[in-house]
């Protein structure tokens, strides 16, 4: 064997272990990368490094030296951390706590201007099914389908959702109601930001205590760490029985399960779904 060849061996048995490692982690349900310290960005953009360096290295703070000081930069307004509410927050909780019934809830939504999603989207998307029913569906955010026809859950992801629970004698004409936590499509169907979240949760809070539903389904796991106030990913959310807690300090029982289009992606994930599901009906029938 040359030398290149078993470079090139070496080098494809190491490509092979970093995958098996991938996909050992993601089956352990991590979904996030995280350095051992905070990084600090604004002390690197000085230094004249990016901003996005991952070098764990960057988080240590460096001795004082001399050196003349870094030239004062543009002022910029500070970035709220993990849980701070984005500042038209407290406006949104306002307009969503004036709301005595769904349809003021709808206007007052549409006529939030605190998300720059209202000025991209095509048409608000409120909800969709019977609101009487006593369960409650909650996902992500609009796709284009639903863009395009004002209504959640209406593309493909959709319609496997629907056949999905019909499977099990559940459907959205008369036995469940469904929502998205943001009420705007983001550009490109990309995942909702944390800011969007915390922005548009009051609104969702309100909507839920309008229904008062008996139980809740959280669909992916952008819905189930909202409601839940949790960093685990859905894979360990998924198939339990949690509890939502509205602010009036009623506690809702929620399931938390993948989401459809996750299933679309991944064929495989549906047996779990299907757990779930046959959960949902005997929690339904009382069992």
């Amino acid at each position: 064997m040359t030398d290149g060849t078993a470079a090139g061996a070496e080098a494809g048995a190491l490509h092979q272990a970093l995958v098996a490692a991938l996909a050992l982690q993601a089956e352990w349900g991590a979904d996030e990368a995280l350095e051992a310290a905070p990084i600090d960005r604004t002390a690197l953009l000085a230094r004249g490094g990016p901003a996005t360096a991952p070098d764990a290295r960057a988080a240590r703070p460096e001795p004082p030296g001399p050196g003349p000081a870094p030239a004062p930069g543009p002022t910029r307004a500070p970035i709220p951390g993990p849980g701070a509410p984005p500042p038209a927050a407290s406006r949104a909780a306002a307009l969503a706590d004036a709301a005595q019934d769904l349809a003021a809830l709808r206007e007052a939504i549409a006529a939030f201007d605190g998300s720059p999603l209202r000025e991209t989207a095509t048409n608000l998307v409120f909800a969709d099914g019977a609101a009487e029913s006593g369960l409650m569906l909650i996902g992500e955010a609009p796709g284009a389908d639903e863009d395009r026809l004002g209504r959640p859950f209406v593309g493909q992801s959709g319609q496997l959702l629907d056949r999905m629970l019909a499977s099990v004698g559940i459907r959205r004409e008369t036995d469940f109601y469904i929502t998205n936590i943001l009420p705007w499509r983001p550009p490109g169907n990309r995942t909702p930001t944390d800011a969007e979240v915390l922005l548009f949760l009051p609104f969702l809070l309100r909507h839920i205590a309008l229904i008062r539903p008996r139980l809740l389904v959280l669909l992916g796991g952008s819905s189930a760490k909202a409601l839940l106030r949790s960093r685990e990913g859905i894979t360990r959310l998924r198939g339990r029985w949690h509890q939502v807690t509205l602010s009036d300090g009623i506690q809702l029982p929620a399931l938390a399960t993948l989401h459809p289009a996750y299933l679309l992606r991944t064929p495989a994930a549906k047996r779990e779904a299907w757990a779930d599901l046959l959960q949902l009906r005997r929690r339904i029938d009382g069992g």
